[in-house]
């Protein structure tokens, strides 16, 4: 059994798709990043870095102990590698597979991440960092439509765990959408991902939460300050 440490972030959601496509045995264990629970001492030994998601693997294929995973990406690739699912088995398309993974973990999130931060959460608007993230968001945006030409996935025509990492980061944003309309690729994929049946059930797991129209100065300073916190 796989308990999953989450919050309804693109990260996230990254894991509940995967879990969701496989029917693999998990639980859920709420980490309420606005509340500062990343910090508390018994998440600080699975998730070092106070980031979610991370998983405690309860039946390791080993037989041996349970065994902690932190980092999204990790995680899709330890579970891949535990079923046997969702990762091209040859060497040429696992390299392909880990290229776009590791894609998203090194741009894609984080750059979108941080045009996300500007544009909706930061305290005061910045036409600097606002214009640069923006642009790089289209620019990776377009890497992505340009990958996608004549292919149904991202790695092909298998829907693999490099889609489940990236498919969380297109457009996130509500109050700051991300202009779709120039990549037709991305769009296509989008949809098609959309209309999975285990997308749905992934991302009903976090029904539970609406996000405020307008942050708390406390969630702020738990969310964005500098300093290490500790419950």
């Amino acid at each position: 059994m796989i308990e999953l440490f989450y919050w309804p972030t693109p990260n996230g959601h990254k894991i509940t798709l995967f879990l969701e496509e496989t029917g693999i045995q998990y639980a859920i264990a709420r980490v309420d990043i606005s509340k500062g629970e990343q910090f508390a001492p018994e998440f600080l030994k699975i998730s070092p870095n106070n980031r979610m998601p991370a998983i405690i693997d309860h039946g390791p294929t080993d037989g041996g102990a349970p065994i902690s995973v932190f980092e999204s990406g990790a995680i899709l690739l330890y579970l891949a590698e535990k079923t046997g699912k969702f990762l091209p088995a040859d060497q040429r398309g696992r390299a392909v597979c880990s290229q776009w993974l590791f894609w998203q973990m090194a741009g894609l999130g984080p750059m979108t991440g941080q045009y996300g931060h500007f544009n909706v959460y930061a305290p005061e608007k910045i036409a600097y960092a606002i214009e640069r993230y923006t642009r790089e968001a289209q620019r990776l945006l377009g890497v992505l439509d340009q990958r996608l030409q004549g292919r149904e996935y991202i790695c092909g025509n298998d829907y693999t765990i490099a889609d489940m990492a990236c498919y969380p980061w297109i457009d996130p944003y509500t109050r700051a959408p991300l202009d779709l309309a120039p990549f037709a690729q991305v769009r296509r994929w989008q949809a098609t991902i959309r209309a999975r049946a285990a997308t749905a059930r992934a991302y009903a797991q976090g029904d539970f939460y609406t996000a405020p129209t307008q942050m708390s100065e406390d969630a702020r300073k738990i969310l964005f300050g500098q300093e290490r916190q500790r419950l």
